[in-house]
């Protein structure tokens, strides 16, 4: 199905089983302050354009060394700035590194002025000053007035282009600022191309190349405005070079309709009358300006702003309700349902309207049967995110297992993805954990993708033994402390991973469709991945009680410090948190950590426990923002922790931290978060703990119960069926779980499954003290 019916469709809402409007429920200014790395401007669900505002210029270089400013603004805003840098229509949401930040918008009035100035002094450049009490951020609609100028800006978005709305307050000159130096993460040499055409007297075509997080990422553009250029120019930044060619013997500053270079600013002048409304329509395209064009005249024909705007608020409006909740208060609705609009955001979408697009080995491919996504942060989302997918967006959850097939295919270190975005593999981040987002979606039956060739991209994938220590592995049993400085956080999810392939395998043969498609040898196969999925045991110290680092030798390492989480052997977290990473078998390791009653008061401790500033203060992704005692739920390998009482008998303790985690990490305002949203997985976590339970191992079909915060929530299946949780006697302080009913039975066990949810009907929590 391609991306033309998605974004061109006359939009209706799907026959649900309660309904109501939610969109006045999403705030996207949750996260945009310190931790949570949101963006607060215009987009759809999904969407390929994230048209928002850029309040700094803060460099990745200083004095040749990393500059840990530039940390705050992976999303491009800081809810604390009073600046306006400009509007740029690429983002990420959420993440802890970043790129992007796109062709760059700014509308001013009066003196023409082509450097962004500083935040201490923004009339020095075309930056403005603004106030929170203007700004209006909801789904797919932005507005904020440019105090400076006294200029309203306003932003919609479909799929492929961003929509902006300039009121000029009085008559005068009125220039658009175009800026293509700017950039998210930027340095010195970011920028390895830009070359730009004036195509006629409304329309601006160009791209953008350049190497960053992504090495080699084009961006193609078209711009459309609603009011003929007057007057335009541009400005070449770069120091001049020795050879010009025979270019030079024009005059490229003013009014010659192409300009090529490293750094390119451009402006296009006009004369504004009073409360005058110039739009822009920017549209994007993997592929080429032809395609941007293409994008731009299929789904904004027009430079009807309210039209694309009603378009982008029925778009969320029918993603928003796949769940229809009631919660005890407002708050708590607010949060539930920003939630789902970030946990919406991404993957994005990465093909034109005719479904071509650029792949990692830099071609231009056809989706076939599919929609090409990027922006796959797997480290994060395969946790929560793409398994809350296979319950509310299976069909899209399938396009983006193809997309990572596709992306399995163009490889040539034939490799699923670890971090991509862009037609770009970043290496970011540890593991392979394509593999449990396939792995669920096999296990759970999700169709629409061919499970015999993502089962054999999970297995190449894993065979690759050039890959961070994965030689040493195989060999080994484990990722010794010389191959890599996070050897244990390695070693731990290679074997959950190794888990989940051994878990496809198991369903495809358990399957009379899938069975006979099983490759030759599989048994083998099957019986080596599950002996991997034991390896944890080979770097748990048992002098100690804790996963440790361990040489070639065999040895474990000597000078070791469990709450520390800088150089200890372990990614963005310590041994106490990461010692607890066996989701794929909680059994194996209470039974290392001495059995129910011991593992219980072990896990009491975590969340009890003072850490100390000193043990967080190298990494930069650990703030005291996210952390309760000792546990991080900040960040990502302590996400299924607080259901592992559950595991141990001791189920009241799931219930109680869940709810005491729920209230303290996620708040409606715009310091909320307490930690990156990672491209929507600490959403996720939020929205399936709020329903009552958790996926704490993606492989596995089953779903850990634990303490709901909704009153009444109903999904609204792909299949047409719904599935009902009701929780009686709800109350701030009714956080225990009494008895727990499946379709009027009691349930006798601690979890739900897959097909449970999947067949409809309603599950009922009867709540106590």
């Amino acid at each position: 199905m391609k991306s033309i019916i998605s974004a061109l469709a006359f939009i209706i809402l799907p026959a649900v089983c309660l309904s109501q409007s939610f969109i006045n429920y999403v705030n996207p200014l949750i996260g945009t302050d310190r931790m949570g790395h949101t963006y607060p401007g215009a987009t759809v669900p999904f969407g390929m354009v994230q048209l928002s505002p850029d309040t700094d210029t803060i460099p990745y270089e200083a004095d040749g060394k990393y500059n840990g400013d530039v940390y705050k603004y992976c999303a491009g805003y800081q809810y604390a700035d009073s600046t306006i840098v400009g509007f740029s229509h690429t983002h990420f949401s959420g993440t802890g590194h970043s790129d992007l930040g796109d062709i760059l918008i700014m509308p001013s009035m009066g003196r023409l002025q082509m450097n962004p100035g500083t935040a201490s002094d923004p009339l020095s450049g075309f930056r403005s000053s603004y106030s929170h009490s203007s700004e209006v951020a909801s789904p797919a609609y932005y507005a904020v007035t440019l105090d400076d100028d006294n200029i309203r800006a306003e932003m919609t978005a479909t799929m492929h282009a961003g929509v902006h709305r300039y009121t000029f307050p009085e008559a005068g000159d009125a220039h658009i600022i175009l800026d293509m130096v700017h950039g998210i993460y930027n340095y010195d040499n970011k920028d390895v191309w830009t070359f730009l055409r004036v195509e006629n007297d409304t329309l601006v075509t160009g791209f953008r190349q350049t190497n960053g997080w992504a090495r080699t990422r084009t961006v193609y553009f078209a711009i459309a405005f609603s009011k003929p250029i007057k007057e335009y120019g541009f400005v070449s930044l770069e120091k001049q070079q020795v050879y010009r060619g025979f270019w030079k013997r024009f005059n490229q500053t003013d009014n010659f309709p192409e300009a090529a270079g490293k750094k390119i600013r451009g402006h296009f002048d006009f004369t504004a009358d009073k409360d005058e409304q110039i739009v822009l329509r920017v549209a994007l395209s993997p592929v080429s300006t032809e395609g941007a064009v293409a994008n731009l005249i299929a789904e904004v024909p027009k430079a009807d702003f309210d039209a694309a705007r009603k378009q982008g608020e029925e778009m969320w409006e029918k993603e928003l309700s796949k769940i229809s909740v009631s919660m005890y208060d407002k708050a708590d609705m607010v949060n539930f349902y920003t939630a789902m609009y970030h946990a919406f955001l991404s993957p994005t979408l990465y093909e034109d309207l005719d479904g071509r697009y650029k792949g990692l080995d830099q071609n231009i491919h056809t989706s076939d049967g599919f929609e090409n996504y990027t922006t796959f942060s797997l480290w994060d989302t395969y946790r929560a995110l793409h398994p809350l997918f296979n319950i509310i967006q299976q069909e899209r959850n399938a396009s983006m297992i193809s997309s990572m097939l596709a992306h399995y295919d163009q490889s040539v270190h034939h490799m699923l993805p670890v971090w991509s975005h862009y037609a770009n593999e970043n290496w970011c981040m540890i593991g392979y954990h394509a593999v449990p987002v396939i792995a669920d979606a096999m296990v759970k039956k999700i169709g629409g993708f061919d499970y015999t060739r993502a089962l054999e991209a999970c297995v190449t994938t894993a065979h690759n033994g050039w890959y961070d220590g994965l030689s040493d592995y195989m060999k080994m049993g484990y990722v010794p402390s010389e191959t890599s400085g996070s050897s244990v956080s390695v070693t731990l999810e290679y074997a959950y991973d190794d888990w989940c392939i051994a878990q496809a395998i198991k369903s495809m043969m358990e399957d009379k469709q899938y069975n006979g498609l099983l490759p030759e040898g599989y048994r083998d196969i099957l019986v080596e991945f599950e002996k991997r999925s034991k390896n944890y045991l080979n770097v748990w110290d048992p002098s100690i009680g804790y996963m440790r680092p361990r040489s070639a030798d065999g040895s474990f390492r000597k000078e070791f410090d469990v709450l520390s989480t800088h150089n200890q052997g372990f990614i963005e977290g310590n041994a106490w948190n990461y010692s607890l990473y066996v989701p794929h078998d909680p059994e194996g390791l209470i039974k290392l950590m001495g059995g129910d009653r011991r593992f219980v008061a072990h896990l009491d401790s975590l969340f009890t426990m003072e850490l100390p500033d000193k043990y967080f203060a190298e990494t930069e992704d650990i703030t005291r923002d996210g952390i309760i005692g000792n546990y991080v739920h900040g960040n990502e390998p302590s996400h299924h922790v607080a259901y592992l009482f559950n595991y141990a008998g001791a189920p009241a303790k799931t219930q109680y931290w869940v709810r005491y985690i729920l209230p303290r990490m996620y708040k409606p305002s715009p310091d909320g978060l307490g930690g990156n949203d990672d491209c929507g997985q600490m959403s996720a976590w939020y929205i399936f703990s709020s329903l009552g339970f958790y996926p704490v191992a993606p492989g596995s079909d089953r779903y850990d119960i634990g303490s709901p915060l909704v009153k009444e929530a109903t999904i609204n299946l792909e299949n047409g069926r719904c599935f009902t949780i009701k929780a009686i006697n709800l109350s701030p302080s009714n956080v225990h779980v009494k008895k727990v009913l499946l379709n009027g039975k009691v349930l006798d066990r601690r979890w739900i499954t897959h097909d449970e949810i999947m067949a409809g009907g309603e599950l009922l929590f009867q709540m106590t003290r």
